[in-house]
């Protein structure tokens, strides 16, 4: 709390400067001193592609609009000079395919020292960078199997004088040294948003210290953490709630609680996809009276509640859209004596709601209130309680929108000669206690890799048993790189009927963010 408290106020000291991207550049740093790179080199790789490829084909504002790419050996070198992602796929894969021609015999010698150099000249790449372009906040990851307690104080003695101002966030992942498993073999792996985390307070900001598994879907959920929207610039939701009676006063006033929310997507738009071949796609419309957006987050909502449901009475058939998830905010622009009572008050409504099995209908208030509208279409929602401490967010069927149907009884008798085969059928399926979507693949990966995919104009990467000798000093190489990063980047590529509480909470715990389980705990 103290550390996320000294960030707050240096934010508050400093504020960001507003740019149209909110989102922060992004820096790489890969050690492979470890003698485990040969198991890691491979997932490692598969993991990044994955999570790019998604980066480059969604519609709407750029998840990831700078990347850059370093490899730390006995010195530090920069395979991926500032690039933008989205314009660049050919480029980063290129710089995956360097990645991968790496040794794995893990001679290098091990130690922290080389990353905490390669992040003092990543900092000074993007100084110069920012010169010729205004992109605004910047997060630096390290990937590493060598412990991260010496990691930090050799960063801590590596960047005490270097100029921070840009810098949001420092992580330090430290992949656990085990033997590759299959995705298919996993019964459970860790795609934790924040697995194992800690932060560590250092020249006022937080160092994110986390450990990940050493497989690709461990990693992969760890660089979608980039397709999130982690501004703290603002709120994006207030839940509003009836006060109560709880003055001594007869008349109770008419005043209401407001919860102050983010909102987080938890399943990206396929939608924002479908454009890739064409082009055609635009993101979804936020100011439509039937949609709301958890990413970017540009509109502030309001939500008053307006009844509380029981769990056994909604039908999911009348359930609709993609679903959100709903977080106490962490806008540092807040008060923290704020954001504490915000964050008590918001378990403690999570709280309720499970013990009396209660679920919230909502209507969303309008955005614009002007008199000239003659007439408001609203939208209303159910909110959903959780194990962990988050609520689950979806649009519910309104009068004008609900077609009719009609449910016949299930006839309980039926002949033996179809019981008999239907019972069969039953009995040869695998049976699992819950649905586990990571245990499904449809390939959309490799689709989207052979539509971004386009050879790129110049000298395609060669293996480093091919290419010239590099006279330049890699301390100065990477520099160099990022001084005429502007000049070479390439030109750009052309819900089933079912009672809405059944295994939900056994669901919703194994999938959503380990740290909330934990906080309840």
């Amino acid at each position: 709390m103290n550390s996320r408290k000294l960030l707050s106020e240096t934010q508050r000291t400093f504020p960001a400067t507003k740019v149209q991207c909110q989102q922060p550049s992004r820096i790489l740093i890969v050690d492979v001193t470890s003698p485990s790179w040969a198991n890691t080199c491979s997932v490692l790789s598969e993991a990044l592609e994955n999570t790019l490829c998604l980066a480059c084909a969604l519609a709407g504002p750029c998840r990831v609009p700078l990347l850059s790419v370093y490899v730390v050996q006995s010195q530090q070198e920069c395979l991926l000079p500032f690039t933008p992602v989205r314009e660049s796929f050919p480029r980063v894969q290129a710089c995956l395919s360097e990645l991968r021609s790496l040794p794995r015999e893990g001679s290098f010698p091990a130690g922290p020292r080389g990353a905490a150099r390669a992040a003092q000249d990543a900092l000074q790449q993007f100084k110069q960078h920012s010169r010729h372009s205004a992109h605004g906040a910047l997060e630096i990851t390290i990937l590493t199997s060598q412990p991260s307690k010496e990691m930090v104080k050799q960063l801590e003695n590596k960047l005490k004088d270097v100029d921070l101002m840009s810098l949001r966030r420092i992580q330090v992942i430290e992949v656990l040294k085990r033997d590759f498993l299959e995705p298919e073999a996993m019964e459970q792996c860790g795609p934790a948003e924040e697995p194992g985390g800690s932060d560590i307070a250092i020249l006022g900001m937080d160092i994110d210290v986390q450990t990940v598994e050493g497989n690709v879907i461990s990693l992969e959920m760890l660089f979608k953490t980039w397709l999130h929207d982690y501004g703290t610039e603002r709120e994006h939701l207030h839940l509003l709630l009836p006060s109560g009676a709880f003055s001594h006063t007869t008349a109770p006033k008419p005043t209401l609680m407001c919860l102050k929310c983010d909102l987080q997507e938890r399943l990206l738009d396929p939608a924002l996809l479908s454009g890739v071949a064409d082009g055609t796609m635009r993101a979804a419309d936020v100011n439509s009276p039937c949609q709301m957006a958890a990413w970017p987050a540009t509109v502030l909502y309001k939500l008053r509640v307006v009844k509380a449901l029981k769990a056994e009475g909604v039908c999911e058939s009348v359930l609709y859209g993609l679903p959100f998830l709903i977080r106490p905010t962490s806008c540092w622009q807040l008060d923290w004596d704020e954001l504490e009572i915000n964050q008590h008050s918001f378990h403690a409504l999570c709280h309720s709601l499970l013990k009396r099995k209660w679920m919230l209908l909502a209507k969303r208030e309008p955005q614009n209130t002007s008199p000239n509208w003659n007439s408001v279409v609203d939208s209303y929602y159910i909110i959903v309680p959780s194990n962990s401490a988050t609520l689950l967010l979806k649009a519910v069927a309104i009068r004008e929108l609900l077609l009719p149907s009609t449910f016949p009884a299930l006839v309980t008798e039926h002949p033996e000669q179809v019981h008999g085969p239907v019972e069969s059928a039953l009995n040869s399926l695998e049976v699992e206690v819950a649905y586990n979507p990571l245990h499904l693949k449809s390939n959309l990966y490799k689709y989207l890799k052979s539509v971004l995919y386009k050879p790129l104009q110049r000298q395609q990467a060669q293996p480093r048993d091919q290419r010239p000798e590099r006279h330049q000093p890699k301390q100065h190489q990477s520099r160099a790189k990022a001084t005429v990063a502007p000049l070479l980047m390439a030109p750009p590529p052309l819900q089933a009927f079912r009672p809405a509480a059944a295994r939900r909470d056994s669901c919703e715990r194994s999938l959503l963010p380990k740290e909330d389980d934990e906080f309840l705990q």
